[in-house]
């Protein structure tokens, strides 16, 4: 079973059928494209702040440990240790980019596949735009009424002695 993160796009014209097709399901899993081929899928994703800061990172990375003087091996290992961690957090970078575009996050669903996500997911998404549609417009609920006065309680509470007792 996987988890997916389900992102819903900002409402422009009001269509919701049309907002509901651009509904995106992001898997929280390892992602092995974003492992293998990281500058790749990152573009592919338009991911164009976290490509350019892996470009940076990737570059910083190497020139000081050339500067070093490390090893083309250790090299490697870096590189490979810095795409693992890519792939790790492939689904947090794509909801890192969702959000900051406007995006709302709607709540998580499971499923053995994308397909049995989807249908749980739209399964409940339309019931609860037909509760929404059939909710009247009320006012706002009226304003709860004082507490009631409490009476006097003692100064201290719990194991503590009473003001005043002899010890």
């Amino acid at each position: 079973m996987t988890t997916y993160m389900v992102f819903e796009p900002p409402e422009r014209d009001g269509d919701r059928a049309a907002r509901a097709e651009r509904i995106v399901f992001v898997p929280d899993r390892f992602s092995w494209g974003a492992f293998l081929l990281a500058p790749l899928w990152m573009l592919w994703r338009r991911l164009w702040l976290v490509f350019v800061a892996y470009l940076f990172v990737i570059a910083a990375v190497t020139v000081g440990l050339r500067f070093a003087g490390v090893g083309t091996g250790a090299r490697f290992l870096v590189g490979a240790l810095i795409a693992l961690l890519v792939g790790f957090e492939a689904a947090n970078l794509r909801r890192w980019a969702l959000l900051r575009r406007g995006w709302r996050e709607r709540p998580t669903v499971v499923g053995d596949d994308l397909a049995a996500a989807e249908r749980r997911f739209f399964a409940a998404y339309v019931a609860s735009e037909a509760a929404r549609d059939a909710a009247p417009a009320s006012p706002s609920p009226p304003a709860a009424p004082a507490p009631a006065p409490r009476p006097a309680a003692p100064d201290v509470i719990g194991l503590f002695p009473q003001p005043g007792a002899s010890r």
